[in-house]
């Protein structure tokens, strides 16, 4: 169904028929977004739990390993499993906190920087043309969905990322 083929939200937009609408198309289209990186993913033996760290790790250079638990809200276990094996592959690269040497700081390395950046362009290509199908408002007011989603306690740090550089 195309976008002209889909009906405009009800004045009664609280209604369950329209909330369990926004749940299917959120779940579908957030399926489809992942679906189109998996094939990269898979050819060099990782996971979205692999992609997910590097995303983020590209996004906020020298992250601590407690703010990207933090941000992923997995445990430490499974964590330190993806952790390992990126920086076995060399795609990630750790050194101790200037301030804290408890602490470790986490960056991607060149491999590391390549990788992120070939599976975020399959992203972006997926993202732009939704956005631009969508229009400017419609983006807009997706975003401030999605804001209503996250917790008031978390905003800071995903609002945190949008200064974050690769």
């Amino acid at each position: 169904m195309s976008s002209a083929q889909i009906a405009p939200a009800s004045p009664l937009f609280l209604r369950e028929d329209e909330i369990r609408r926004g749940i299917e198309m959120l779940y579908f289209g957030y399926s489809a977004l992942t679906r189109s990186i998996d094939d990269g993913l898979a050819a060099q033996g990782l996971g979205r739990a692999h992609h997910r760290a590097l995303y983020f790790i590209s996004r906020q250079p020298d992250l601590t390993v407690k703010e990207l638990l933090r941000l992923l809200a997995i445990t430490k276990q499974s964590l330190g499993r993806v952790l390992g094996e990126l920086t076995e592959r060399g795609y990630i690269e750790t050194r101790t906190g200037a301030s804290d040497r408890r602490q470790k700081l986490l960056r991607l390395s060149p491999a590391g920087k390549a990788l992120e950046a070939e599976l975020f362009r399959a992203l972006r290509e997926k993202m732009a043309t939704a956005y631009a199908q969508a229009g400017q408002g419609s983006v807009t007011g997706f975003w401030r969905v999605l804001e209503g989603l996250i917790p008031e306690g978390d905003r800071s740090m995903v609002f945190g990322l949008r200064g974050g550089k690769g």
